[in-house]
């Protein structure tokens, strides 16, 4: 069994107070909206858990009856950080759970054939992490505004989600998290920890992550939605 786990339980800091970027419009529906279509219509796909915030729960459950999302398992709170926002998914997954796919809300350009990959990954690698090339020049700066060096970028990568893996690879990896009392920003950082290879999806087609207001108008664009 395959299942995802979908968090949208941040707290949207860079949006403004009291602004949650789930569940702004992206044109005729919410972002949150977007990225459980594209789940719900992966035929590799078997659940999803709903992971949001606790005062969420009842517009998140009528998101998912409005668009007819017949594969959420729950919804259920998210946690302080990331990390235990995932993992409150994870106590709620099926226990032949196989396969766990983490995606974050907010990334409405997912597609049922990007998932299809990292599962493919996971299966056969033990993960797979949605990656694109960083084709930017980067300049490293250790204080101020002043650039220390230059970066060679033909070696780095911008992580995005999904990120799959093996279920009890996951699960080793975050209990090596609680007993390192480490915080993560994503799962493939928490599989690093118990030293276990990061394989990564190249996938260079638009997956932008909502963070602020003027990144809407950039999905609409890459998505196509008028």
């Amino acid at each position: 069994m395959n299942t995802a786990i979908l968090v949208a339980a941040g707290k949207s800091e860079r949006m403004g107070s009291n602004t949650d970027k789930a569940f702004l419009n992206l044109g005729p529906k919410p972002v949150v909206a977007w990225s459980l279509l594209a789940f719900e219509q992966c035929t590799d796909i078997d659940q999803i858990v709903l992971v949001v915030r606790k005062d969420q729960i009842l517009a998140a459950k009528s998101v998912a009856q409005m668009f007819g999302i017949s594969k959420i398992r729950t919804i259920v709170a998210g946690g302080g950080r990331r990390q235990d926002s995932v993992q409150n998914g994870m106590k709620e997954m099926d226990s032949e759970t196989r396969v766990v796919i983490v995606h974050d809300g907010a990334r409405p350009c997912v597609t049922p054939e990007l998932i299809s990959e990292t599962i493919k990954y996971a299966k056969r690698n033990g993960c797979g992490i949605a990656a694109s090339r960083v084709w930017d020049t980067i300049k490293y700066v250790e204080r101020g505004s002043t650039v220390d060096h230059t970066v060679d970028r033909s070696k780095l990568w911008a992580v995005q989600t999904p990120q799959a893996f093996g279920a009890d690879l996951l699960r080793r990896a975050y209990k090596m998290v609680e007993e390192q009392k480490a915080t993560v920003t994503d799962e493939a950082s928490a599989v690093e920890l118990i030293g276990e290879p990061v394989r990564l999806v190249d996938w260079p087609r638009p997956n932008i992550k909502i963070t602020t207001a003027e990144d809407l108008p950039l999905a609409a664009a890459a998505m196509k939605i008028t």
